[in-house]
């Protein structure tokens, strides 16, 4: 019989398990819902600070200088967004790249994001038109080359119809994505909406976000 060590331990490696097991659906979960959102509500990402916060209520002040009331459903998910550097970025890596369309059809990035690897085959890697700003474009691809230049770094990415030219320079924010917590919505946090539906008094559910930790969204 395992003696009361053993015990432990088994009773350790199953906390760990489940643990690994719980956040793999919680990211699971978001890229279903992040997906769902993004193909239903077009544009329409909401990108802010949080200004005050009294358990699920609160209040936004968003890039543009406006306040809005946001509650909380019950079932919101939140991840986090925490700061990264390109050499965290790897061949075959899973990210979403935020940039400008060049004459040459190379891509400017403003922003790079890691996915979860619970993320791989769940977001759709795919290139469209996104609201981050005028004549920006969302990619979601796999890194197929990074070469290190003179003028700075280049990546070749792949997706499902073609491939980008991605260019980074020293202001393209990179981040990668983590689970994240509610606990963490405090004054000050910087956020992206994702899903929300609008109350009749004008106020925001908000259902699917990002909060940046130790970095503001850039996407």
């Amino acid at each position: 019989m395992p003696g009361k060590a053993g015990t432990a331990r088994e009773g350790d490696m199953h906390k760990q398990i489940f643990t690994r097991r719980a956040l793999v659906a919680a990211a699971v979960g978001l890229a279903f819902a992040v997906t769902a959102v993004s193909a239903q509500q077009p544009g329409s990402r909401i990108r802010g600070e949080v200004v005050k916060a009294d358990g699920p209520k609160l209040e936004v002040k968003t890039r543009d200088g406006a306040m809005l009331n946001v509650t909380l459903d019950e079932k919101a998910r939140v991840s986090a967004l925490v700061k990264a550097s390109l050499a965290d970025v790897k061949k075959d890596a899973f990210i979403g790249i935020a940039g400008l369309p060049q004459p040459d059809g190379s891509i400017a990035a403003f922003s790079i994001h890691m996915f979860l690897p619970a993320q791989r085959g769940v977001v759709p890697d795919r290139h469209g038109p996104w609201d981050a700003k005028p004549n920006s474009t969302m990619t979601n691809a796999y890194v197929e080359d990074i070469v290190i230049g003179k003028e700075g770094e280049t990546l070749t990415v792949k997706y499902k119809e073609g491939e980008k030219k991605i260019i980074v320079s020293p202001q393209t924010v990179i981040a990668a994505a983590a689970p994240g917590s509610k606990d963490e919505l405090k004054p000050g946090a910087q956020i992206i909406i994702f899903g929300w539906d609008k109350q009749p008094d004008g106020s925001v559910l908000a259902k699917v976000m990002y909060v940046g930790r130790g970095v503001t969204p850039a996407m």
